[in-house]
Protein backbone atom coordinates (compact mmCIF):
# COMPACT_ATOMS: atom_id res chain seq x y z
CA UNK A 1 0.00 0.00 0.00
CA UNK A 2 1.28 3.46 -0.84
CA UNK A 3 1.47 6.30 1.65
CA UNK A 4 -1.88 8.11 1.79
CA UNK A 5 -3.22 11.30 3.28
CA UNK A 6 -7.02 11.23 3.24
CA UNK A 7 -8.65 14.60 3.87
CA UNK A 8 -12.30 14.52 4.92
CA UNK A 9 -14.33 17.60 3.97
CA UNK A 10 -17.84 18.20 5.26
CA UNK A 11 -20.25 19.46 7.84
CA UNK A 12 -20.25 18.25 11.42
CA UNK A 13 -22.69 15.34 11.53
CA UNK A 14 -22.18 14.39 7.87
CA UNK A 15 -20.53 11.01 8.53
CA UNK A 16 -16.81 11.81 8.47
CA UNK A 17 -15.88 9.88 11.61
CA UNK A 18 -18.17 7.03 10.58
CA UNK A 19 -16.31 6.72 7.27
CA UNK A 20 -12.99 6.72 9.13
CA UNK A 21 -14.14 3.92 11.45
CA UNK A 22 -15.67 1.83 8.65
CA UNK A 23 -12.99 2.19 6.00
CA UNK A 24 -9.70 3.44 7.42
CA UNK A 25 -9.36 2.66 11.15
CA UNK A 26 -7.37 -0.53 10.60
CA UNK A 27 -4.80 1.04 8.28
CA UNK A 28 -4.64 4.81 8.81
CA UNK A 29 -3.75 7.04 11.75
CA UNK A 30 -6.69 9.21 12.84
CA UNK A 31 -5.81 12.91 13.06
CA UNK A 32 -8.56 15.14 14.40
CA UNK A 33 -8.51 18.39 16.32
CA UNK A 34 -11.32 16.86 18.39
CA UNK A 35 -8.71 14.56 19.95
CA UNK A 36 -7.15 17.56 21.71
CA UNK A 37 -10.05 20.02 22.22
CA UNK A 38 -8.35 22.24 24.80
CA UNK A 39 -4.87 22.33 23.31
CA UNK A 40 -3.47 25.69 22.28
CA UNK A 41 -2.58 26.17 18.60
CA UNK A 42 -4.58 23.19 17.37
CA UNK A 43 -3.79 23.93 13.70
CA UNK A 44 -0.05 23.87 14.39
CA UNK A 45 -0.41 20.68 16.39
CA UNK A 46 -2.35 19.05 13.57
CA UNK A 47 0.37 20.02 11.09
CA UNK A 48 3.05 18.62 13.38
CA UNK A 49 1.25 15.31 13.94
CA UNK A 50 0.60 15.00 10.20
CA UNK A 51 4.24 15.68 9.35
CA UNK A 52 5.53 13.20 11.95
CA UNK A 53 3.15 10.46 10.79
CA UNK A 54 3.97 10.85 7.11
CA UNK A 55 7.71 11.04 7.89
CA UNK A 56 7.28 7.69 9.66
CA UNK A 57 5.52 6.35 6.53
CA UNK A 58 2.13 6.06 8.26
CA UNK A 59 -0.97 6.73 6.18
CA UNK A 60 -3.37 9.20 7.80
CA UNK A 61 -6.93 10.48 7.75
CA UNK A 62 -7.50 14.15 8.60
CA UNK A 63 -10.95 14.06 10.23
CA UNK A 64 -11.99 17.71 10.55
CA UNK A 65 -14.47 19.82 8.61
CA UNK A 66 -11.67 21.24 6.39
CA UNK A 67 -14.22 23.63 4.83
CA UNK A 68 -12.05 26.02 2.81
CA UNK A 69 -9.51 25.76 0.02
CA UNK A 70 -7.03 27.71 2.17
CA UNK A 71 -7.33 25.32 5.12
CA UNK A 72 -6.86 22.28 2.87
CA UNK A 73 -3.93 23.82 0.96
CA UNK A 74 -1.53 23.49 3.91
CA UNK A 75 -2.45 19.84 4.41
CA UNK A 76 -2.17 19.02 0.71
CA UNK A 77 1.21 20.73 0.38
CA UNK A 78 2.63 18.95 3.42
CA UNK A 79 1.33 15.56 2.28
CA UNK A 80 2.78 15.99 -1.22
CA UNK A 81 6.11 17.14 0.25
CA UNK A 82 6.24 13.82 2.15
CA UNK A 83 5.39 11.85 -1.00
CA UNK A 84 1.86 10.90 0.02
CA UNK A 85 -1.06 10.31 -2.31
CA UNK A 86 -3.66 12.93 -1.36
CA UNK A 87 -7.25 11.67 -1.38
CA UNK A 88 -10.20 13.93 -0.69
CA UNK A 89 -13.59 12.73 0.52
CA UNK A 90 -16.30 15.37 0.15
CA UNK A 91 -19.39 14.72 2.24
CA UNK A 92 -22.15 16.10 0.04
CA UNK A 93 -24.77 16.16 2.79
CA UNK A 94 -27.56 18.70 3.24
CA UNK A 95 -27.50 20.81 6.37
CA UNK A 96 -30.82 19.33 7.52
CA UNK A 97 -29.41 15.79 7.21
CA UNK A 98 -26.34 16.75 9.26
CA UNK A 99 -28.58 18.31 11.92
CA UNK A 100 -30.68 15.11 12.02
CA UNK A 101 -27.60 12.90 12.35
CA UNK A 102 -26.22 15.19 15.06
CA UNK A 103 -29.50 14.90 17.02
CA UNK A 104 -28.78 11.19 17.44
CA UNK A 105 -25.37 11.85 19.00
CA UNK A 106 -24.64 12.04 22.71
CA UNK A 107 -21.94 13.51 24.92
CA UNK A 108 -18.92 15.13 23.31
CA UNK A 109 -19.88 13.74 19.90
CA UNK A 110 -22.90 16.05 19.74
CA UNK A 111 -22.12 19.57 18.54
CA UNK A 112 -24.30 22.66 18.84
CA UNK A 113 -26.40 23.05 15.69
CA UNK A 114 -24.90 26.52 15.22
CA UNK A 115 -21.56 24.78 14.46
CA UNK A 116 -23.17 22.95 11.53
CA UNK A 117 -24.66 26.16 10.13
CA UNK A 118 -21.39 28.07 10.62
CA UNK A 119 -19.40 25.47 8.67
CA UNK A 120 -22.12 25.33 5.99
CA UNK A 121 -21.62 29.06 5.30
CA UNK A 122 -17.86 28.56 4.82
CA UNK A 123 -17.91 25.21 3.00
CA UNK A 124 -16.18 25.21 -0.37
CA UNK A 125 -16.51 21.88 -2.20
CA UNK A 126 -13.06 20.51 -3.01
CA UNK A 127 -11.72 20.21 -6.56
CA UNK A 128 -8.87 18.29 -8.17
CA UNK A 129 -7.29 21.63 -9.06
CA UNK A 130 -6.45 22.08 -5.36
CA UNK A 131 -3.94 19.25 -5.65
CA UNK A 132 -5.95 16.18 -4.71
CA UNK A 133 -4.76 13.06 -6.51
CA UNK A 134 -8.18 11.45 -6.12
CA UNK A 135 -11.49 12.94 -5.04
CA UNK A 136 -14.61 11.12 -3.86
CA UNK A 137 -18.15 12.22 -3.05
CA UNK A 138 -19.79 10.69 0.01
CA UNK A 139 -23.55 10.81 0.38
CA UNK A 140 -25.99 9.35 2.89
CA UNK A 141 -28.11 6.63 1.28
CA UNK A 142 -31.75 6.02 2.18
CA UNK A 143 -30.70 3.16 4.47
CA UNK A 144 -28.38 5.67 6.26
CA UNK A 145 -25.24 3.98 4.95
CA UNK A 146 -22.52 6.01 3.26
CA UNK A 147 -22.50 5.92 -0.53
CA UNK A 148 -19.10 6.70 -2.08
CA UNK A 149 -18.45 7.61 -5.71
CA UNK A 150 -15.44 9.05 -7.50
CA UNK A 151 -15.91 12.65 -8.56
CA UNK A 152 -15.52 13.31 -12.29
CA UNK A 153 -12.13 14.47 -13.50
Amino acid sequence: MSLECVILVGLPGSGKSTLYRERYAATHLHISKDLWPNAPKRDARQQSVLDEALAAQKSVVIDNTNPTVAERAKLIALAHARGALVIGCFFDVATRAAVARNANRTGRDKVPNVAIFTVAKRLQPPTLEEGFDQLFRVEIAEDRSLKISEMAR
